[in-house]
């Protein structure tokens, strides 16, 4: 692998049981998709694509900025692998691996993307994997050829198409710190007591269009 790669931040989801954008939960006066979209940034990518959905517009104002593209999903209620089909339709071929990543981790650190990255250029598969219970998760970086190819239905990313390498082939990040993804609403309690998240109020409502509810 040469050392080009992309970036694809997925950000389109509803966040139905935390009840709140969980994209726009901040920590230290940041929202999570802006510190994100910062932290990739920060590893000079070839290309930062952010792929919106729910709350489109409240999220593309909170990157106001920062050097990215805001790509709509007009079917993010579908899941996953619905994201995953737009930014492969959006990826340029300058970049020969994209790294992925989510939201809702807000422990998440420029560090552990670099290693990500450079664990990747040395793993005989390519990839790059964060380890949830011995399971491969996102962050991840992945081949960009994958994007071009058939994804899984649903909610399903490239999971269990890491999972079919033998292990030793992909680099796993192991970040016990980011395990927590805010989900719901122990989650976000959990974040708030460990510092990870600001103790805010309720912030912006959940919407099933592109637009904040008024």
């Amino acid at each position: 692998m040469s050392g080009r790669h992309a970036v694809v931040v997925l950000a389109a989801g509803g966040s139905m049981r935390l009840g709140r954008p969980k994209q726009l939960l901040t920590r230290d006066g940041e929202p999570l998709v802006h510190r994100m979209v910062r932290l990739a940034a920060g590893t000079s990518p070839s290309q930062l694509l952010v792929i919106v959905g729910a709350n489109r517009d409240a999220i593309a104002a909170s990157l106001a900025g920062l050097d990215c593209a805001c790509i709509a999903n007009e079917d993010w209620e579908q899941g996953l692998s619905t994201s995953l089909r737009v930014a492969g339709s959006h990826l340029s071929a300058q970049a020969d691996s994209v790294l992925v990543l989510a939201c809702d981790q807000p422990a998440l650190e420029g560090h552990h993307l670099q290693a990500l990255l450079e664990g990747a250029r040395s793993a005989e598969s390519g990839c790059a994997a964060t380890l949830h219970a011995d399971a491969p998760g996102v962050p991840a970086v992945v081949p960009s050829a994958w994007f071009d190819q058939a994804h899984p239905a649903g909610d399903r990313g490239f999971g269990s198409r890491l999972r079919q390498f033998p292990l030793e082939t992909v680099f796993g990040l192991v970040a016990s710190e980011l395990l927590l993804d805010v989900d719901d609403l122990q989650d976000l309690g959990r974040a708030r007591e460990l510092g990870w998240l600001d103790g805010d109020g309720a912030g912006v409502p959940i919407t099933r269009s592109g637009a904040p509810a008024a």
